[in-house]
Order: structure tokens, then C-alpha cells, then sequence
């Protein structure tokens, strides 16, 4: 049971009449029977809540920064209307708006009611509850109660990163030839035979072909498809760093790193498919979080983008023997394997490089890594001793990315070090140059 501000406003009036009464007890012993069975006869001629019916329909995926629209189904089985407020309860991160809505179901009819969503979060989000209160004719008491309509809505990656798509797909197109501007690609797949032009590779003449035409011809070579790449997401403590500025709401404290790798990974998986190579997606940190693989190259991108979904950067230190060991495991033939995690020099050192030469020695090996802009900003700073306290520390930074950097370079390992926005078309450039080099 809940009493209405109507019920406020009665017992307020029947204060004032107490206060003025020449006998008070009586008047309040009169008004307080008088209002008690008000609220008795309000709840019994009030519609049950408890009798309602709920289904849901609508959206249960969305990406990160779109809307959502989720509708309630509200049917009265009972005898009474049921009039009053409904409120469909969500975290408060997906943003359900509006909060509360005014409901009004005849005895046997049904009303739709919807909801827009609006979440903040990736991942997956299930409402809570909702929660009616049914007014009674009179408007002083009303009745309440909570039902249980399960319904969950997966918050998608926003792959932002999509817009660089077309522009590598048409460097793609170039590699293997079938663009207009014809450029020769370093592939080891032979493609076909044609005339030789000035400017062209003297290793790349056929001789029989020569010979037998009369004329010098040159082979030309096409980047190998069929290819196998493995994304590796740490989802360790190190990606839960914030960087940048988080380009879904604006919000100056950046995007986690984590979603910043998430990102770049989706164009490389999508410009990965899209020529032809089979792409497996693991994310690990102390345990294997998500595996993707066998997908088609038409549903590859879909199937990472929903493993990538629910994932949220673990606060534990990434265990890169097992990370190791896991690629060694999924991955028996020679493939690339590309590691989005930090060029953290403490981490990197104390983990992954013990174990890097067992995996570059099977494997050829990427490490991209997304650099925070600020670290920039503060080793420019110069004004008062707080700022060059700060710059040198980012100085000093700067030089432990450059190390480790050249230390994974000793090792065969490309890296890949930029900053949130330039992360995931410097990370497609990459996978192209090196199939443009024929080292996939």
C-alpha cells in the first residue's frame, strides 16, 4: 500500500481543523476513522497489480552510442482498471527514458508502453524489475508491486574505426591487382605474365616466357590468401588505462585502452576477411576470456564483435606464459599473431619477453599499442618546476616505450605504437605491409 499526495493534502486540511476545533481530540478521532476508511474503500475499488501480465519486445543489441527501443506489453486480466504509474527499472548506465510513464489497462485490454535506451557501457545489461502503482478511484491509496520481465540488451563495440575501412580495402584492391593502378604486389603467389616496362624488377623476367614470345615478360605476383591471423586482446590491468577522449560522449577522461585496442582490432579483422585470410580472435589475462574461431570470413566480423562485447578489463597482471601457451596451442601452423596490449616496459619485461622468442620462433609476431596523448602534452610543459617535474617524467616514459620498442624489434616482433585515433589505421597499414612483403 502507498498513500497519494491527495492523502497529504487531506490529513494537512484535517490538521488545520484539529488546530481550530474546540475539542481536538474528538474532531481528530472523527477525521482519523473518516480518512482511514477513505483508504480502505480507495485500495478495495483500486486495480490489482499483482494480476498484471508483462511481455517484451524490441531491440536486444545495439552499438555503443545508438539508441535502443525496448516495449512493454502491459495486459489487465482482472475485474478493475488499473490506473496509475509504471516504472521500468535498468541500471543506471543504460539511461531508460523515460523513468516512469502513466499506465491505464481496462479490464481485459493491454497497452504498450516504450522505453528508449540509451546505454553508456558496453557489455550485456538486464532490467531489473517493473514496478507498478495502481491509483484507486479516489486518488488518496494506491497499490504497488514488482514483477520479474527478464529481457537483456548486448551493448556492441562501436567500430569506429570503420570509416578507414574503404581506403585500406582500396590499398587491398592495388595489392592484388585488380584496381586500375596496377601495383605489383611482393607476394610469393604467382598471378600471371605480362610485358615487361621500364622500372620493373630484372628477378621478376621469365625467361622460357621471353624466349618463347620474342619479347621480355615478367611475372607478377599477388599477395598469398588463405592466410591465418590470430588477434590476441590483453584484457589485463594495463588495459584498463584511460586515454584519449572517449568519442561516444565526450568525456575528457578518455576511453578505457581496452576499447581502444577493440577497435583496431575490428578493422583489422574486417580488412583481414575481406582479403581472403581466416581470422581467430583470443583475449586473455590470467585465463582465456574469449575464443573465436572457424567463422566465415562473412561472419567473422560479427562473431568478434560479440565475443569483444562483454569483456571488461581484469585489474590482475596478465599472465603472458599462458597467453603464450594458449596461442602455441590454437595456432600449430605458422600464422600472425598480433597482440594489442601497452608497451608497459615493467610488464613487458618481467612477462612477455622471457617468453616472446618461443612465440616469434613459430609465428610471425605484431604488438600494437595505443600511446595516451597526454604523456606528449606534460613533456612539453616548461612552465614553473611542477610542469618540468612533469615533463621529465614523461620524458622518461617516452624512453622506456622507445627501449622496449627496439628490444621487441631484436626479437623479429613489428610494432605498432600510436596514438587512440591513428591506433587502428596504423594497425591495418601494418597487416598490409607485411602481406605487400609477402611475410604472412
Amino acid at each position: 500500500m502507498a498513500l497519494t499526495g491527495r492523502a497529504g493534502l487531506i490529513a494537512l486540511a484535517g490538521a488545520l481543523l484539529v488546530v481550530l476545533s474546540p475539542r481536538p481530540g474528538l474532531v481528530f478521532a472523527v477525521l482519523l476513522g473518516l480518512l482511514a476508511v477513505l483508504i480502505g474503500v480507495d485500495l478495495a475499488l483500486a486495480g490489482s497489480v499483482h494480476a498484471l501480465r508483462f511481455q517484451r519486445q524490441g531491440d536486444s543489441a545495439l552499438r555503443l552510442g545508438d539508441s535502443a527501443e525496448v516495449t512493454l506489453l502491459v495486459e489487465n486480466p482482472g475485474a478493475r482498471r488499473v490506473r496509475g504509474r509504471l516504472r521500468d527499472a535498468w541500471a543506471p548506465s543504460v539511461r531508460a527514458m523515460p523513468r516512469e510513464q502513466p499506465v491505464d489497462v481496462p479490464p481485459g485490454e493491454r497497452r504498450r508502453i516504450v522505453f528508449r535506451l540509451s546505454p553508456l557501457r558496453r557489455g550485456d545489461h538486464q532490467a531489473v524489475a517493473v514496478t507498478v502503482r495502481a491509483v484507486g478511484p479516489l486518488g488518496i491509496a494506491a497499490r504497488q508491486g514488482s514483477h520479474r520481465v527478464p529481457w537483456s540488451v548486448r551493448v556492441l563495440p562501436p567500430f569506429l574505426s570503420r570509416r578507414h575501412l574503404p581506403s585500406r580495402l582500396a590499398k587491398l584492391r592495388e595489392l592484388d591487382g585488380r584496381h586500375p593502378a596496377l601495383v605489383r604486389g611482393q607476394g610469393t603467389e604467382f598471378d600471371s605474365l605480362r610485358e615487361y616496362v621500364a622500372g620493373d624488377d630484372v628477378r621478376s623476367i621469365d625467361w622460357r616466357a621471353t624466349a618463347r614470345r620474342h619479347d621480355v615478360v615478367v611475372r607478377t605476383w599477388r599477395p598469398e590468401r588463405d592466410r591465418r591471423v590470430l588477434i590476441v586482446l590483453d584484457t589485463g590491468r594495463t588495459s584498463a588505462g584511460r586515454v584519449g577522449v572517449d568519442p561516444t560522449s565526450g568525456d575528457p577522461t578518455g576511453w578505457p585502452r581496452l576499447d581502444w585496442s577493440m577497435d583496431a582490432a575490428l578493422l583489422l579483422a574486417a580488412l583481414a576477411a575481406k582479403a581472403g585470410d581466416r581470422v581467430d580472435f583470443l583475449a586473455h589475462d590470467r585465463a582465456v576470456r574469449a575464443w573465436v574461431s572457424g567463422a566465415s570470413r562473412t561472419e567473422t566480423l560479427s562473431a568478434v564483435v560479440n565475443a569483444m562485447a562483454p569483456l571488461e578489463a581484469e585489474l590482475v597482471e596478465a599472465d603472458a606464459p599462458g597467453m603464450v601457451a594458449a596461442v602455441l596451442t590454437r595456432a600449430r601452423r605458422r600464422c600472425l599473431v598480433v597482440l594489442l596490449t601497452d608497451l608497459n616496459a615493467a610488464a613487458l619485461e618481467e612477462g612477455l619477453l622471457p617468453v616472446l622468442p618461443q612465440l616469434s620462433a613459430r609465428h610471425q609476431v605484431l604488438v600494437a599499442a595505443v600511446a595516451d596523448p597526454r604523456v606528449a602534452e606534460l613533456a612539453a610543459g616548461r612552465d614553473g618546476a611542477e610542469q618540468v617535474y612533469d615533463a621529465a617524467a614523461a620524458e622518461k616514459l617516452r624512453g622506456e616505450r622507445r627501449r622496449i620498442t627496439a628490444r621487441l624489434r631484436r626479437h623479429g616482433v613489428e610494432v605498432v605504437d600510436a596514438l587512440p585515433e591513428d591506433a587502428a589505421p596504423a594497425l591495418a597499414d601494418a597487416y598490409l605491409a607485411l602481406k605487400a612483403a609477402g611475410r604472412l
